[in-house]
Parts: structure tokens; C-alpha cells; sequence
């Protein structure tokens, strides 16, 4: 085993072409996962970044393979130095901006994106470790990165709402509404932390939008339960639980 792997860890063109097909099949296995859940970046966009992250390897491996042979009299006579790792740290800032450009605030002051953009960016670093021919750490890699965005989510969810602070927003007739909620909230043993006022408009008429931030007693921290009797006020129109 080990000396496939010393094998496979030669730089030739053979070797190269695993490792691109490594990378490729890294990011489609993890773009897929994405593109399920109807996430911005998806199926070929992983495969592309984590393709382009093993070419940047591999051109740093080509180039330094060159330096040492055809191109050793000209490095010589001009003094050239070589950096392994500046074309790879550039690859992780261009990622960066990337990433920048996913996350958007949407309204309710919830932010999306936070984790399809470090998705991309764990994708990047398998794709440098495939292009490095570091095979082990793309397969290791792999499974934790699907293990994280797919199979976690739900317990992520599910650990959000057995948590005491919850984040509601209320849609009700008018502002002076926001006293009978607040005393509803109360009444359930909440202690209420922040309320942000906003203007909303439905279909039918102009009301009013709020944003609690609240915590639950340690008796009562069900989420339904808060849900239901802020719900059942007759100013309510509708009432959210926000998990971001």
C-alpha cells in the first residue's frame, strides 16, 4: 500500500489526471449535496472550484519541475526564486471575495450564505490537497465536509430549537399592538431582550413588523408553545420562529 501511494504521489501526467478526477469527484459529491437543498452554489459550481484548486497545485508542481530541468540555465543565469505556495495562497484569496459574494443579508436581519460560502472554502483546500497528491486528507476531508453540511443540518436545527433564546418576528394591525404581544411573551416567563419595529405591507393592507429577541424560562422554553400563545392574539396576522 505504501509504495502505491509513493507511486501515485509522483508528478507525471498520469498521476496529474488522478488527481484533477480526485478533485472533480470531491466537489460533484459535495455540489450534489448542495444542489438538493437548492443552495446558490451548487453542483458545478463545486466541481469547478475544487478542479481549478488542484490546477493551481499542479501548475506549482509543473513550474517548479521545470525549473529544475528545462529551464534550470535560465533560472540560473537570472536568479529566479521560486515560491511554492504563492500561487495556492492566491487561489485561497480569490475564494475569499467569492465566498464574500454569496453571503447576503436578507430581511428580518437574518444573513444567508455563511455556510455555502465555507463549504466553497473547505472545497478549495481538498481540491490544493488533491492537486498536492495528499490523498489521504481529500478522502478524510470528503467525509467530514458531507458529514457537516448534510447530515448535520438537521441536528442543527433541532439543537437551535430546544435552545432557551428564540428570535420571533410578529406581524400584527399597529405599533401600539406591540404592549398586548410583549405582556403575551411575558406571560409565558420570557424575559424579552430587544424589539426592532418595522414597517411590513401584505396583500390585503399596510401593518406592522417587529423583530423579538427573547429568552425562555428554564420551566417553559418550548418553542411551540411561545409560538401558539403569541399566535392566538387577535392583533396577530402571523408570528416566525427565525433560525439563522
Amino acid at each position: 500500500m505504501q509504495a502505491v501511494l509513493s507511486n501515485l504521489r509522483q508528478f507525471n501526467l498520469a498521476t496529474a489526471c488522478l488527481r484533477l478526477l480526485l478533485a472533480m469527484a470531491g466537489g460533484g459529491v459535495v455540489g450534489y449535496g448542495r444542489s438538493k437543498q437548492a443552495r446558490s452554489a451548487g453542483f458545478r459550481t463545486y466541481i469547478l472550484i475544487s478542479i481549478g484548486a488542484a490546477m493551481a497545485v499542479l501548475m506549482t508542481l509543473y513550474m517548479y519541475d521545470m525549473l529544475l530541468g528545462p529551464w534550470a540555465a535560465v533560472t540560473e543565469e537570472v536568479g529566479l526564486k521560486f515560491d511554492a505556495s504563492r500561487m495556492a495562497s492566491s487561489v485561497i484569496t480569490g475564494i475569499g471575495f467569492l465566498g464574500a459574494g454569496i453571503i447576503i443579508k436578507v430581511a428580518h436581519q437574518q444573513v444567508n450564505g455563511l455556510t455555502t460560502a465555507t463549504g466553497l472554502f473547505a472545497t478549495v483546500i481538498m481540491g490544493l490537497a488533491a492537486g498536492a497528491g495528499f490523498y489521504e486528507c481529500v478522502l478524510v476531508a470528503l467525509a467530514l465536509i458531507i458529514l457537516v453540511l448534510n447530515v448535520m443540518s438537521p441536528l442543527e436545527i433541532l439543537f437551535k430549537r430546544r435552545l432557551r433564546n428564540i428570535t420571533l418576528n410578529v406581524e400584527f394591525h399597529s405599533v401600539a399592538d406591540i404592549d398586548a404581544i410583549t405582556a403575551a411573551i411575558e406571560g409565558e416567563g420570557a424575559k424579552v431582550y430587544d424589539i426592532d419595529v418595522e414597517c411590513a405591507e401584505r396583500k390585503d393592507a399596510k401593518c406592522a413588523s417587529a423583530i423579538f429577541i427573547l429568552q425562555m424560562s428554564r420551566d417553559n422554553h418550548s418553542h411551540s408553545s411561545m409560538l401558539t400563545s403569541v399566535a392566538a392574539l387577535p392583533c396577530v396576522l402571523s408570528v416566525q420562529e427565525l433560525i439563522s
